[in-house]
């Protein structure tokens, strides 16, 4: 067994077993309360600069399948466990996650109390961490995490993007097609990528879209020669206040197409209506999110991943704050009330999650028209 350390800015260190690839690493460590679904969560790119901690005590015992990846590749900086399963059971499984990550030459860590971890950032707050299993000392690392840049005016939208337009035609596998039955493609939809993951794509598809996909650096004007019946703003990393240009492409675009934004995008949309954005003390990740939709009066368990919140008490007049997060009664969800466009903090998308909110998709096809 190879030993590996994780250290905090703060001083705190947890010695455990490292798996996956060895090296050093440095992000912000956050942690996620999703019991399945750790494929998926490596692979999305808004989790690139993180160093991410499961909260279930055992992950890995499906493996990992091709399926069930959200982009190219492993997104996150590191893995934390209490409990690696080294032995894939289930059918649809083509490597372990052991094995799966040391390909993706991203380390892992395992064996030390995980809660601990847990209620030490639930209580000062996510901060930044070096895992490693080359520099074992303590005072090291600790200086290497005070040193490192946190996540506060960091840009790494342009880490992720795409580098060219390409268009997207793949929709559901047999095994969810009963969340959402395909229907004819009859919109075309611009889906501007800010570290897109690749469900939210199929779902378009699933609702009737052609999509093409653009780079989340790409100007209004750009984006409008493509003539789309409507604009999809997606998911990223880093701090939206930091994303001007990107803010500057969503007022570009208001009015001139329909708008609809999900996680980053929904804070580029809050800030390109006039509103801002700050950082949450541990933020929201995880599967089981309650979000009270204020239009319906209903209540959506759902799928988040996020660090920063549009400020409610900081939106114009004109735009209306349409779900809370019941934990903490921050803003999920906005539309504006005159033009077409509206967003949500959380992911209707799941994958992984509950499916309480795909109607979002089909909202977004019928304000096209």
């Amino acid at each position: 067994m190879t030993t590996a350390k994780l250290a905090l800015e703060d001083g705190t260190v947890f010695t455990g077993r490292g798996f996956g690839a060895p090296g050093e690493k440095t992000g912000e460590v956050v942690f996620n309360t999703s019991m399945t679904g750790y494929q998926e969560i490596l692979t999305d790119p808004s989790y690139t600069g993180q160093i991410v901690a499961m909260t279930y005590p055992m992950i890995g015992n499906y493996g990992t399948t091709p399926q069930d990846a959200e982009s190219k590749g492993v997104q996150v900086e590191g893995f934390i466990v209490r409990e690696l399963t080294r032995t894939a059971s289930n059918y649809r499984s083509d490597r372990d996650l052991d094995g799966y990550l040391k390909d993706a030459g991203v380390l892992g860590i395992e064996g030390f109390d995980t809660r601990a971890l847990v209620r030490h950032i639930r209580t000062r707050g996510a901060m930044t961490g070096v895992l490693s299993t080359t520099d074992l000392d303590d005072a090291s690392l600790v200086n290497k995490a005070r040193t490192a840049p946190g996540m506060l005016g960091r840009d790494l939208v342009k880490e992720v993007v795409p580098d060219r337009a390409f268009h997207w035609d793949k929709g559901f596998g047999d095994l969810a097609q009963h969340v959402m039955p395909l229907q004819k493609a009859e919109k075309h939809v611009v889906a501007i990528d800010y570290g897109m993951k690749w469900n939210i794509l199929r779902c378009l598809v699933q609702v009737g879209c052609k999509v093409t996909v653009v780079p989340g650096t790409w100007s209004a004007d750009k984006v409008l020669e493509y003539k789309p019946d409507g604009v999809f703003l997606s998911n990223g990393p880093g701090d939206p206040a930091a994303l001007g240009y990107a803010v500057d492409t969503v007022k570009g675009l208001l009015g001139k197409a329909p708008v609809f934004g999900i996680c980053l995008g929904h804070q580029l949309l809050g800030q390109a209506l006039g509103g801002s954005t700050f950082k949450l003390k541990f933020g929201h990740r995880g599967a089981n999110q309650p979000v009270f939709n204020q239009l319906t009066k209903t209540v959506e368990i759902t799928t988040q991943n996020h660090g920063f919140a549009v400020d409610a008490g900081k939106l114009p007049k004109d735009t209306e704050v349409t779900h809370i997060n019941l934990n903490d009664q921050t803003c999920e969800g906005l539309r504006h009330t005159k033009l077409p466009a509206f967003s949500v903090q959380y992911h209707p998308e799941s994958a992984a999650g509950p499916h309480d909110s795909t109607y979002l998709f089909q909202q977004f096809r019928d304000m096209m028209g």
